[in-house]
């Protein structure tokens, strides 16, 4: 179990990273069309868009990122957990 929780803490906090990278590109206004950019756009998509479709815009501001990033916080806490069983 020790190996499964640590896995998921790790993958939590890598899907973590890419999201904060991503808010961070889109405020900077980074170019879209660049490798990195892309890389973690089909990182973070697969997250983002079931939030999306679930939660909408309020205004300009699309908040899947804030509800990801409390998922992923807690799926890292629960991948914790499970190391410490």
């Amino acid at each position: 179990m020790e190996v499964v929780g640590l896995f998921i803490q790790v993958a939590a906090y890598v899907l973590l990273v890419a999201v904060i990278i991503r808010i961070i590109f889109s405020w900077i206004g980074f170019d879209p069309d660049n490798p990195i950019a892309q890389v973690i756009q089909e990182i973070t998509e697969p997250i983002l868009a079931p939030i999306r479709s679930v939660m909408p815009r309020i205004g300009m501001f699309d908040l899947a990122p804030m509800a990801a990033s409390f998922l992923l916080i807690i799926l890292a806490r629960l991948g914790a957990r499970l190391m410490s069983v």
